[in-house]
């Protein structure tokens, strides 16, 4: 009888990450030796149970891992960036926003709060489920709020985007890199082989998943498993679930160290760090095989 490893992965409830897993899901990628369960949580508890070290697989924001380097490395796959997008700060249409307004963010760890707090450190921030954000600016609970996932494409015609986070990136990164958002990580108190293995079956899966896209869009909107309709999906699908988020390039990589340089100058981190020293070590496999 075959005996399989469990290995946990969480993911966040947005339709990429969703659509990034489901081949898994759904049985079209398998593995020898590995047995995979999934859980969707936003992305404020993945950050936070990351820092616990609570799944052995988890979708995390770039601007947590150099938090959790020690515990988790980088996986390659199925990673969002913003090419000349991504979250929208937005406001009502008549507010006018003062230097220490009071601002919705999704999470702390994020990517997006990072560069907002490099970008407006006066501003107070409240921490919220990112599906609540957008009702805390209509209420007027808050000033303002960072809108992140399918809520970027869907906001109330009473907001307006005071600001887009990719341009905050572009003023501090200075160069021309992706804006590095989302990845996955896995646990490092894993077996090697487990953790190359679990890449692989992640990667393939996204992969399957883009090759196949309008179809298992289909079949999700079927499911019920998406938040917004099938025209949306497919413009929110080709800005974060597409042939880049494969498997990171150099540029990529390129982007997340621009990021963590950011938060180091920043004091937002206690050591400067290269993220391809963190990837998971794949070469082991080609050198104990050989």
């Amino acid at each position: 009888m075959r005996h399989f490893k469990d290995i946990s992965v969480a993911h966040s409830p947005d339709a990429d990450d969703i659509f990034m897993y489901m081949a898994i899901k759904f049985g079209w990628v398998d593995s020898a030796n590995l047995r995979f369960s999934n859980l969707a949580l936003d992305i404020q508890t993945l950050n936070v149970e990351a820092l616990k070290g609570t799944y052995d697989a988890t979708a995390i924001s770039f601007g947590l891992y150099p938090l959790i380097r020690d515990n988790y490395a980088l996986l390659r796959c199925a990673v969002s960036f913003g090419e000349g997008y991504g979250p929208k700060l937005v406001k009502k249409k008549d507010k006018i926003l003062k230097r220490n307004f009071k601002v919705a963010l999704s999470g702390k760890h994020t990517t997006n709060a990072l560069l907002f707090r490099v970008a407006y450190p006066e501003a107070r921030i409240v921490y919220k489920n990112f599906l609540d954000i957008e009702n805390a600016v209509l209420s007027g609970e808050v000033d303002a709020g960072v809108l992140i996932h399918e809520s970027i494409l869907t906001f109330s015609e009473e907001l307006c985007v005071e600001r887009e986070i990719w341009d905050i990136w572009q003023e501090f990164s200075g160069e021309d890199l992706p804006l590095p958002l989302g990845g996955m990580a896995v646990r490092r108190s894993l077996p090697i082989t487990d953790a190359i293995e679990c890449e692989r079956v992640l990667t393939k899966a996204v992969k399957i998943a883009t090759e196949h896209k309008p179809f298992l869009s289909h079949m999700l909107m079927e499911r019920n498993l998406i938040r917004v309709d099938k025209e949306k999906l497919k413009i929110y699908l080709n800005l974060y679930a597409n042939d880049s988020s494969v498997s990171m390039n150099e540029t990529q990589l390129n982007a997340v160290n621009k990021l963590f340089e950011i938060g180091y100058k920043h004091g937002f981190y206690d050591e400067l760090i290269d993220a391809r020293d963190y990837l998971v070590p794949t070469e082991y496999n080609d050198v104990r095989f050989s």
